[in-house]
């Protein structure tokens, strides 16, 4: 009998189909981005600038959160340090990278949250192609979204009126609980790092706390090396 079972790789078709519905919470996150950043003088091009290049939802948003009153290095530092989680999320998927360094450097381009999590295929392997076509739909929606919340600007409760503002966190949830329905072996560092931010959010400020609590994704990267030895 035949198993029904889809095959573990879906290579960058598959990537692009993911990458379209995650592109439509990006789309929508950036519109909020767009709106914010030109509210709080970014002006026009800068926003959209900042899209092309950095393309992070979570560091642009810490950007505008400390710009107006931290000073640019408080800035740097709050984006950065949200920005950190990407070493464990790299360290994961480097193996699955081809080429030399320059090249695996170029494929590590397309490392984004949602692409990350949806080419994770399981026991710390990731199918890449899917990796990159997610990405590759995502991006074009997060510039466009942020270039539409720029001229939707004026309109200063725009993000709150449709619900915008819930949306990253809405997104990180539904990629957490993807991790833990494909391995459950993921509970404990999920369970872990949702401890640590509770605790250390009551002593530092957002960005610290989440970088603080992803020291628990140490738990699974040791497990993983561990079954590759």
């Amino acid at each position: 009998m035949e198993s029904t079972t889809p095959p573990p790789q879906g290579g960058l078709r598959a990537g692009l189909s993911v990458g379209s519905g995650l592109a439509v919470a990006s789309f929508l996150l950036a519109i909020s981005f767009g709106a914010a950043s030109y509210a709080q003088g970014w002006g026009v091009v800068a926003p959209i600038v900042c899209s092309l290049i950095v393309f992070s939802g979570s560091a642009q948003f810490a950007m505008l959160a400390t710009l107006g009153t931290g000073g640019l290095a408080s800035t740097v530092l709050a984006a950065g340090l949200v920005q950190a989680r990407y070493l464990p999320m790299g360290v994961a998927v480097a193996g699955d990278l081809r080429g030399g360094r320059l090249r695996r450097a170029l494929e590590g381009q397309s490392l984004v949250d949602g692409s990350w999590a949806a080419a994770h295929l399981g026991g710390g392997r990731f199918d890449r192609l899917l990796l990159f076509g997610a990405s590759a739909v995502q991006w074009p929606a997060w510039v466009a979204g942020t270039a539409l919340g720029v001229l939707l600007a004026p309109d200063a409760g725009l993000q709150h009126t449709l619900g915008l503002d819930v949306l990253t966190p809405a997104l990180f949830v539904a990629l957490l609980l993807d991790e833990l329905r494909k391995d459950r072996a993921n509970f404990p560092p999920a369970l872990l790092g949702g401890a640590l931010a509770a605790v250390l959010i009551a002593f530092l400020p957002t960005g610290p706390a989440l970088v603080g609590s992803a020291l628990a994704a140490g738990l699974g990267l040791l497990r993983y090396r561990r079954a590759a030895a």
